[in-house]
């Protein structure tokens, strides 16, 4: 079944825990770009929604700079593996598992997502 957004209200969630955090409407993402969204305690998380309807979350924080600058990061895949490049000082980062492309000692937080 498919839903037609412009007629259904399809809200973004981030889990955090053991509980469920509301986003932003699905219609706020745009395929292949990312947005910065505030968590509880100050933190943010870059959400992606990649040009096939996956989504993803990391942590925004670019543990190489220390700015809150991933979501504005290019999106991309390596070896079928989809990643964002932070847009400071291009190191990638595993959509999925957070790990560095490029330094394999570093990692940023993943975040379960969902549309519900």
């Amino acid at each position: 079944m498919t839903l037609a957004p412009e007629t259904t209200t399809l809200t973004v969630q981030l889990r955090l825990k053991d509980s469920w955090l509301a986003l932003c409407d699905l219609s706020a993402l745009t395929p292949g770009r990312g947005v910065a969204a505030l968590l509880p305690g100050g933190g943010q998380a870059a959400v992606f929604l990649d040009r096939a309807g996956r989504m993803y979350a990391i942590d925004n924080r670019d543990p190489f700079s220390g700015a809150a600058v991933l979501s504005r990061g290019l999106i991309g895949s390596h070896q079928g593996r989809p990643f964002v490049a932070s847009p400071l000082l291009k190191q990638r980062f595993d959509l999925e598992s957070g790990r560095c492309l490029d330094d394999e000692t570093v990692r940023v937080t993943t975040y379960e997502v969902r549309i519900s």
